[in-house]
């Protein structure tokens, strides 16, 4: 059996292409070019009618999967990996991957294409402002979460898929949107969280899965722009 990937270089898609790697799982990856508005076509939607990414196929699924966290949950499930061995940490485990869902990635894509959330364009500076402090406080939470539990990783000894989606919003934030002044140093003074991205740079799955979206060099720590940028 094997998955198919449909992605579009440096969006959510990387991060189940990590986790697919890191699990050894066979999976043909799909470009979906953006650029030229593939994700907007009748075959696409067809996959996500909402026309965003990442969408996996699994063959034993009777619908195509969407949303990274619901994608993430299946694979690990699946797949007896990379989320906790210890029951009594599955609510934790759960509660942060979808912290990491549906509070910080919400707030990324909001700080990332804020024009779309606004009619008024003279309110932009100000809800870019409020969405920075917003991403910063959820670094310095996850951070002191990581130290919490004596690390590497968030929830404790074990790698999971939440911290293979951490690390991806990590970079992302350091990056994009392009020509934000606002946005370096965000993660500065966050000791945990620049050692479990380190800790994450280091492993070959997770190079393997950037170089395959023409991403190089400290992917997590000092990260550049894709060959072909899609954020």
């Amino acid at each position: 059996m094997s998955y198919t990937l449909h992605y579009s270089p440096d969006s959510a898609n990387l991060v189940i292409r990590m986790a697919l790697l890191e699990m050894k799982l066979p999976f043909e990856a799909v470009l979906v070019d953006r650029r030229m508005g593939e994700q907007r076509s009748g075959s696409f939607l067809a996959l996500n009618p909402q026309g965003l990414l990442p969408v996996l196929i699994d063959p034993l699924q009777d619908q195509p999967l969407f949303e990274t966290a619901a994608i993430l949950l299946h694979l690990s499930e699946r797949n007896n990996a990379l989320a906790p061995t210890d029951d009594a940490q599955r609510g934790r485990f759960l509660k942060w991957l979808f912290y990491l869902s549906n509070t910080l990635h919400a707030d990324l894509r909001g700080l990332f294409y804020s024009e779309s959330y606004l009619s008024d364009p003279a309110a932009l500076p100000a809800l870019r402002a409020g969405l920075h402090a917003r991403v910063a406080r959820h670094f310095a939470l996850l951070n002191d979460e990581i130290a919490g539990h004596g690390g590497p990783w968030l929830l404790g000894h074990e790698l999971t898929v939440c911290d293979l989606y951490l690390g991806v919003c990590a970079r992302w934030v350091q990056i994009y949107p392009r020509g934000d002044t606002l946005a370096p140093g965000v993660l500065a003074g966050l000791p945990q969280l620049n050692a479990l991205l380190h800790a994450l740079q280091g492993r070959q799955a997770l190079q393997q899965a950037c170089a395959q979206e023409g991403i190089g060099g400290a992917f997590l720590t000092a990260p550049q722009y894709p060959e072909q940028a899609a954020v």
